[in-house]
């Protein structure tokens, strides 16, 4: 006899709109039970099951390189913007005489930009100084190494 497809029963509505849910205490040990009080149960045991399912998690390092991936496909400054000109202004205030603290929006934005690339570069020869040493995470040495 050949094996046949039989087509996948389609499941209900947890909660049809309308229907009454009898709960199994208010009903008699007398009256007959309602086919639909023990689906219920089965229904609440499903529910409960569902909650407790684990969250979905990545393996490690996957979202970091989701995240690198965008970071070198975007051209966007990584920095914000207030807070960075907010650091100019404080060092430009500490260095400078207290009448220059004037800077344009274009000066603020070039600055920003190099301080950037210099940052960027400067991970990336970290990052292949860690790789040298068969690490695989950029971690800062104590002094006393370099002595």
């Amino acid at each position: 006899m050949a094996r046949t497809k039989h087509a996948a029963a389609k499941r209900r509505n947890r909660r049809q709109s309308g229907a009454k849910v009898t709960s199994p205490a208010s009903a008699s040990p007398s009256t007959p039970s309602s086919p639909g009080a023990s689906t219920s149960r089965r229904r609440t045991n499903a529910q409960s099951s569902a909650t407790t399912r684990k969250p979905h998690r990545y393996r490690p390092g996957t979202k970091a390189l989701r995240e690198i991936r965008m970071f070198q496909k975007s051209t966007k400054l990584l920095i914000p913007a207030a807070s960075f000109i907010r650091e100019v202004r404080a060092i430009t205030y500490r260095i400078a005489p207290p009448d220059v603290n004037r800077w344009t929006a274009e000066a603020l934005l070039a600055i920003q930009e190099a301080a950037e690339d210099f940052l960027v570069h400067l991970f990336e020869d970290a990052m292949l100084c860690a790789f040298h040493a068969k690490r695989v995470t950029l971690s800062k040495q104590s002094e006393k190494l370099f002595y």
